[in-house]
């Protein structure tokens, strides 16, 4: 039996299994949500707001110019999507604010692991 493994080696020799001890994780400084999240709260990720999405031909592309309109697959009005590394994480609506583009979030969406 390997004790430091808490497992048996040899057949017939079953034993319980022993789980370590974390300590408290609402303690700071220790292990948990928030002082896990201490740890990664400088690293930065890369947030996009996706207006819409079309798919377009070389030629296509190669035909645009300043003035060119593209279509998108989305309504005026329609939710934008706001993704976070690749990942669409909520969708919101696009405002105004001090002549600069902004987005209020309007539902977060429940991640599917």
């Amino acid at each position: 039996m390997d004790p430091a493994l808490g497992i048996s080696t040899a057949l017939g020799e079953p034993s319980a299994f022993q789980f370590r001890e974390f300590g408290d994780p609402t303690k700071s400084g220790e292990t948990g949500s928030e002082g896990g999240l201490a740890a990664i709260k400088d690293v930065e990720l890369d947030l996009r707001i996706e207006l819409g999405r079309t798919e377009l031909l070389i030629e296509e592309v190669l035909r645009l110019a300043e003035g060119s309109v593209v279509p998108l697959d989305k309504l005026a009005g329609d939710p934008v999507d706001i993704l976070v590394n690749g990942r669409l994480i909520a969708r919101g609506e696009v405002l105004v604010l001090n002549d600069n583009f902004c987005v209020r979030v309007a539902e977060i969406l429940t991640p599917d692991y």
